[in-house]
């Protein structure tokens, strides 16, 4: 028999939806966290640490996130006084770390084109050489997915290879070509030569990404805020009922 009434009660069976909303939103965090990361894996060459620190940080908040929404639900329908103060406990650290990974998110995306403009200028002097090394690969496969050639220009080339030549990915292989075919600088049709660099679209494409990895931990966060409002409320009325004394 419940110990609760009223509007207490109807609080008890709102906390109990919101436990089902915080395990879907827990797995969304993962789907997220995951996707983001997946994307993130094939460029990781030209990639910092932190830019897989976060996809990783919320597909761990997700998997607590659903842990701590069983205890939720079973605390809320057994009106038990301990679980229902540990979700909330716990529940109010959860919202503090994706409050965190949400702003590092955002933080990421405006300092994305920098790190980025980094690795890829550090890595202009490994393309190339007898071995097809995978920055090699990885640099052919940006430059053409992007269309683009270089980090800011074509001219970034300059110190990697001599006498105007330019990887055969900065070019487009002109239909119907027969036998060699080179990339010069000095090509004047941009339908041939890519006429922009790098970093403006992959950057804007890693860090539109990155944004969203803030929205997800933003929006969930807020969602987890009225959720410890909840579970509080809950604890304390059935601390009054039950005539528990100390803590809340």
């Amino acid at each position: 028999m419940s110990i609760l009434t009223g509007s207490a009660n109807a609080v008890k069976y709102t906390l109990f939806g919101f436990n089902l909303i915080f395990l879907i939103t827990g797995i969304i965090l993962i789907a997220v966290g995951a996707g983001v990361g997946a994307v993130y894996t094939g460029y990781e060459l030209f990639l910092a640490g932190k830019f897989f620190s976060i996809p990783t940080f919320l597909i761990v908040i997700g998997s607590f996130i659903i842990v701590i929404s069983f205890f939720g639900c079973w605390g809320a329908l057994k009106e038990n006084y301990c679980l229902v103060l540990s979700f909330s406990i716990m529940l109010a650290i959860i919202f503090i770390l994706e409050l965190a990974a949400g702003i590092s998110g955002y933080v990421l995306r405006n300092d994305a084109s920098k790190l980025i403009q980094t690795s890829l200028t550090t890595s202009l002097k490994e393309y190339g050489g007898d071995n097809q090394n995978a920055t090699t690969r990885l640099w052919d496969d940006v430059q053409r997915e992007f269309d683009c050639c270089g980090v800011t220009s074509y001219s970034d080339w300059n110190v990697t290879f001599s006498d105007d030549l330019l990887p055969i990915s900065c070019c487009t292989v002109p239909v119907g070509a027969v036998g060699s075919f080179n990339c010069w600088a000095n090509v004047t049709s941009v339908d041939v030569r890519h006429g922009y660099g790098c970093l403006d679209g992959f950057s804007s494409y890693i860090s539109a990404h990155a944004v969203s990895l803030g929205a997800a931990g933003v929006v969930i966060a807020i969602l987890q805020f009225f959720g410890v409002i909840f579970a509080c409320y809950i604890a304390r009325e059935i601390k009054i009922r039950n005539g528990i004394t100390g803590f809340m």
